[in-house]
């Protein structure tokens, strides 16, 4: 599991860059093409909510990745090492719910809805763009369900704890 997790992990860092990269190719497109041409470029803008929403949900997968997500453990780490493994465990699961229910089954139901919806600026379907919510979905759950084996064999500390943490 560990080599999927892996390269999968890598493929996500380069989507991400490659997003954010276009991204700001199209944001600057789009100024330059407003403020210096006056004549702004139509498509810019779709391109550019679109690419947001895909480099924001591929981050996010690779957050879960990362465990580098929020977590609000204060209560959590004045109990036991079990009773840590048990919250784990049922964060674990709820991610894999939520995953689930929402971006897998939600995402699809959204894709298909749209599916025959042109967008305006953009030659492909407003379906095509809603796909990044079911390829997501099983990313995060795929991970959630990595460190859910973690913490059941041990591997992986229950709770993450900052050594170094900071006041703001």
């Amino acid at each position: 599991m560990e080599p999927i997790k892996k390269g999968l992990d890598g493929v996500l860092r380069g989507a991400s860059v490659a997003l954010f990269a276009l991204l700001v190719v199209v944001v600057v497109w789009q100024v330059f093409t407003r403020q210096v041409l006056n004549s702004p470029s139509a498509w810019t803008e779709e391109l550019a909510r679109y690419t947001f929403v895909w480099v924001g949900l591929f981050a996010t997968a690779l957050v879960f990745s990362e465990r580098g997500h929020i977590a609000v453990d204060f209560v959590v780490t004045k109990f036991s090492a079990p009773v840590q493994k048990a919250v784990a465990v049922v964060v674990q699961l709820s991610i894999i719910l939520f995953a689930g229910a929402v971006l897998i089954y939600g995402g699809i139901r959204a894709s298909r809805g749209a599916w025959g919806q042109s967008l305006s600026a953009l030659p492909t379907q407003v379906g095509v763009m809603y796909l990044v919510m079911p390829i997501t979905g099983v990313l995060i759950a795929f991970y959630a369900v990595y460190h859910l084996l973690a913490v059941l064999r041990g591997v992986e500390a229950a709770i993450e704890v900052d050594d170094n943490p900071q006041v703001v």
